[in-house]
């Protein structure tokens, strides 16, 4: 089963999804649970230590706003560590608001740039569409089964 990383990264639907086709999403939710549950950040909504803005200047210069910096510290390793990528580009703020515009660009524009399967898809806009959306990315998921099992028997 591939790790997939999801845009928006904190989208339960695309997280669930994943899920149900028996991949790992890679999403912002697990990482911030990690966060708020770990010793060392005193409590809730307080989800980065003073450190990540450092570790995220492996992912954006330090000109940058310390705030792109601490999100890219939680999302950049899990660009990294994606095997695939599923992005969906138009969505509304319920679908998964990540809450800042130089923070999506960064993301979308990392995960674009690695070297695995990509789903890029609009939100849709009416039933036949969401029907049409969730076809696709069931596709794509299935076809990361193939590419799996393909790589097993090289």
């Amino acid at each position: 089963m591939a790790k997939v990383i999801i845009y928006p990264t904190n989208s339960l639907i695309l997280s669930d999804l994943v899920q149900r086709f028996g991949h790992t999403p890679l999403a912002m939710m697990e990482k911030i649970k990690e966060k708020v549950t770990t010793v060392g950040v005193d409590s809730p909504p307080m989800n980065i230590t003073a450190e990540e803005p450092k570790h995220g200047l492996k992912y954006a210069a330090v000109e940058v706003p310390a705030g792109v910096r601490g999100r890219m510290a939680i999302v950049g390793p899990m660009i990294e560590e994606a095997e695939a990528g599923i992005i969906v580009g138009e969505s509304p703020m319920a679908f998964g608001c990540m809450g800042c515009a130089r923070t999506n660009e960064l993301t979308k524009y990392l995960i674009r740039s690695r070297e695995m399967p990509i789903l890029e898809l609009e939100f849709p806009k009416d039933d036949d569409e969401g029907q049409e959306f969730v076809y696709k990315i069931a596709e794509f998921l299935k076809s990361l089964d193939e590419v799996k099992s393909e790589e097993a028997t090289e």
